[in-house]
């Protein structure tokens, strides 16, 4: 591939322009120096939906369309390609791009299975071109304030961290793809694997073992495709096990719009604790030095977002720090490694409440892969 200096437009490929590609495409627009020239889905209307975003901002004129993602790769209108499409198609998608030169930014999570994800992380190896996984929650400011606070000590060691997240049920998408286990992966891996990346960043640290108690108690059950009960868990609180003694829990449940936050989260170390609440933006800071119930409270906001999108800018600085690795040759703030470990959580926490047991991660994981955040 011809390198792309900062002088030339950045060409983004986008595979799969439901939501989640638009949300990309919207994205892209607000970055400098890039542009988007082509689009790939087998669905005519989500290609339709691309069609009327780009010219409507103006910038349709000479953007390719295809039905099939392999003539997108084959087309040589691209720098960088989402991977936008539905969960259960990652893997297909990514071994027609391996072999490419296209830097790549597959949308979480990475795969739906382990073995899968086990796969393109092996095929990636020799890679010189970049592969981002969009674990974009990580970009959150207020989460990121929370991460930077940690890290400098604020806590001192991070003992017990919590993450609640309390919102709606899953949306429809097309096909409505997204109601069974067997395309997403299970909700603990296709919508929690963001939650597992953030404690794996905040805690630093090799997780080792996940207990997990959930169920699908409300949502979907009254609805049937092709004689078929959807089977998406709708709630779940899953315990993580760090290597150096810490403990992460998540507590997820999809029928709680009635809340004044989506998310919560919260570390506590020995010296004081530390939060961080969407959509308000609030982060909270408290030292034990300074008594009971003494915090200090600020918004955070990140004057780089330019696009606000679905979720509170994260997207758009995630492309701005993809758009400069591109440019400079630097490793991927998120890779697979990072995309592996989510879906690894996700997955033994499935295993976890199926089976009434904790589980290992060396169950699913070779003991071999490297921890999270490896570059």
């Amino acid at each position: 591939m011809t390198p792309v200096t900062d002088l030339t437009p950045l060409r983004y490929g986008i595979i799969g322009s439901g939501m989640m590609g638009i949300e990309h495409i919207n994205n892209i627009l607000h970055v400098p120096g890039a542009e988007v020239t082509a689009v790939a889905d087998p669905h005519g209307g989500s290609r339709d939906w691309a069609a009327a975003v780009l010219d409507g901002a103006g910038v349709g004129d000479g953007v390719r369309y295809f039905e099939d993602h392999r003539a997108l790769v084959d087309a040589g209108v691209c720098d960088v390609v989402v991977v936008a499409s539905p969960n259960m198609t990652h893997a297909e998608v990514l071994r027609d791009l391996l072999p490419s030169d296209l830097h790549v930014l597959v949308e979480k999570p990475l795969c739906t299975t382990v073995p899968d994800c086990l796969e393109i992380f092996d095929a990636a190896r020799d890679r010189e071109a970049l592969v981002w996984v969009g674990l974009e929650y990580r970009y959150m400011p207020p989460v990121a304030r929370l991460v930077d606070a940690v890290r400098s000590g604020a806590v001192g060691t991070p003992r017990m961290l919590a993450i609640r997240e309390h919102r709606f049920p899953f949306l429809r998408k097309v096909g409505d793809w997204n109601r069974f286990n067997r395309n997403t992966g299970g909700t603990l891996v296709e919508k929690c694997c963001h939650f597992f990346d953030l404690m794996n960043l905040i805690l630093d640290d090799r997780p080792v073992r996940v207990m997990a108690s959930g169920a699908q108690d409300v949502n979907h059950l009254d609805e049937r495709y092709d004689g078929e009960v959807p089977d998406i868990l709708d709630n779940a609180f899953v315990i993580v096990e760090y290597e150096r003694g810490a403990r992460a829990l998540l507590d997820l449940c999809m029928f709680a719009e009635a809340s004044r936050h989506a998310e919560e989260l919260s570390v506590v170390g020995e010296l004081g604790k530390v939060e961080a609440f969407l959509p308000s933006k609030e982060f909270v800071q408290g030292r034990r030095a300074d008594g009971i119930g003494v915090v200090h409270a600020e918004i955070i906001e990140n004057p780089e977002v330019a696009y606000e999108g679905f979720h509170h800018g994260s997207s758009h600085l995630e492309h701005l720090d993809l758009a400069a690795a591109v440019r400079s040759g630097a490793a991927p703030e998120v890779g697979l490694i990072d995309g592996l470990w989510s879906v690894a959580i996700g997955a033994a926490a499935h295993r976890s409440l199926e089976q009434g047991r904790p589980v290992t991660l060396d169950e699913l994981l070779p003991p071999a892969i490297p921890a999270p955040g490896t570059r």
